[in-house]
């Protein structure tokens, strides 16, 4: 529904976080332990490895998670859910005999890639829908039921054929709500995910039960009838129903454009209120708490022989090596970051000057310290603070900079943009925008003219 669509692009990325990292090979070590969000494995399982009712002892993965989350809105609001998750899908291998049947191997050469057996994941979606009104009378229960099923498929480029075999999965989705007693019309949701499959034994491995459990498994909450409530940073009003929600395995944040309250996002992984991805970001690389340039970067070191791998691995990493192998130059250039809290410093009256600066004392686009105005062009020491700073900063005491920028954040701090004069990639680093930030009362005015030497007092 549209309520949902602002908060897509982040829920997407929860849904495959972890779901094949780099190098986007099926050999690679840290591709072999997988699924590590939001894993509701079958009860029978999570109750022989450890689990009791609260979810909490032994093993880190139970049969539940549970949302409780509140909403400002009258009793006939009706609210819409959805959970998402992935199910496995486990694609095997077989090569054609040649008395025309096939025999599962582990891997077959198919000219652009090396097509391998792996687990894939197929994403599934459950909407449901009911009024608060109904819920706080009584709490309502909704199956979820996800179909198995078989896919075969020839392999272009080789004598034999993919097999796709998923096993069918059952949940349930129970919803329950309390009026929270304040003056407000506010309410506690509470959203329940069970996973009730019955077909894994209890001595089954951990990949055998994965295939009967709800992957990356997290809850999307809209109303166009009322408002979410922050549970990150409530109003006074509802702080104390704020403090009495137990959210187990999950955690809810507004989500949407920044300001919306009126959807709710319940995430495996810990997020802020209205999480967005990156718009410099080309395309998931399934780490999305990862820098993107980097991840590319190293794409691209991969060898051909390990493309071929990754491309036969996994189709959604054969569209990662693709597209990195794309990415026209303006695109990676967007990749290498953009610094969202500064903005320039506007003009403003020069105010008299201070003993080191003030930012009432800046003239159109600089700050003065020490009684000098410095602004981009000009020439300083850097002489960072001994405590408060970061630690590489240290390095940098009593070395000469360019300004290329006065900044101020949102809070208003400046900052000053510097390039290092001694630095043999200032020009290509002035080029890419990469600068080092030193607040006004870390740095030295320097007067026109030839640079004094690192260790002239001047």
């Amino acid at each position: 529904m549209a309520g949902f669509e602002h908060a897509r692009a982040v829920a997407d990325a929860i849904l495959y976080e972890g779901y094949l990292l780099y190098p986007y090979r099926r050999s690679s070590g840290k591709n072999r332990v997988r699924w590590q969000f939001g894993v509701l494995v079958p009860p029978a399982w999570a109750e022989a490895h450890g689990l009791d009712d609260t979810g909490v002892a032994g093993s880190a993965e139970a049969s539940w998670q549970q949302t409780e989350c509140l909403v400002e809105a009258p009793e006939d609001a009706v609210v819409h859910g959805r959970v998402r998750f992935l199910q496995v899908q486990k694609k095997t291998v077989e090569q054609r005999c040649a008395d025309g049947s096939h025999a599962e191997v582990d891997s077959l050469d198919a000219g652009a890639r090396t097509e391998c057996a792996f687990d894939e994941a197929v994403p599934q979606e459950f909407d449901f829908h009911f009024r608060l009104a109904d819920v706080v009378a009584g709490e309502r229960r909704f199956a979820v039921r996800t179909p198995g099923g078989e896919d075969r498929e020839p392999i272009a480029g080789a004598a034999g054929r993919t097999v796709r075999r998923r096993r069918p999965l059952a949940a349930a989705v129970t919803v329950s709500a309390v009026r929270c007693g304040t003056a407000e019309p506010l309410t506690r949701i509470r959203v329940r995910i069970d996973n009730t499959g019955a077909a894994t034994p209890p001595d089954a491995s951990r990949d055998e039960a994965l295939r009967d459990s709800l992957l990356a498994c997290h809850v999307l909450l809209n109303t166009a009838d009322g408002s979410f409530v922050s549970l990150l940073d409530p109003p006074d009003r509802a702080e104390r129903a704020a403090g009495e929600c137990r959210n187990v395995h999950t955690f809810p944040v507004l989500a949407g454009a920044a300001g919306e309250r009126r959807t709710v996002l319940s995430s495996p992984i810990l997020l802020y209120d209205h999480p967005r991805v990156a718009p410099e970001s080309p395309g998931d690389l399934h780490d999305a708490t990862e820098i993107d340039e980097i991840l590319s970067l190293r794409t691209l070191t991969l060898t051909d022989e390990e493309k071929r791998e990754a491309r036969g691995t996994d189709p959604r990493a054969a569209r990662i090596v693709d597209r990195t192998e794309s990415l026209p130059p303006e695109t990676f250039a967007r990749l290498h970051g953009a610094v969202r809290s500064l903005r320039p410093v506007p003009a403003s009256t020069a105010a008299a000057p201070a003993s080191r600066w003030s930012p009432g004392d800046a003239e159109p686009g600089g700050i003065v310290v020490d009684g000098v105005t410095v602004v981009q062009g000009s020439r300083v020491r850097l002489r960072p603070r001994a405590h408060g700073t970061d630690p590489h900063d240290r390095f940098l005491d009593g070395r000469t900079a360019r300004v290329e920028a006065v900044l101020h954040d949102v809070d208003d701090a400046v900052h000053l943009a510097v390039t290092l004069d001694d630095d043999p990639a200032a020009e290509l680093n002035q080029w890419y925008g990469r600068f080092r930030y030193f607040a006004p009362d870390e740095i030295e005015p320097l007067p026109s003219g030839p640079v004094p030497a690192v260790g002239d007092d001047r």
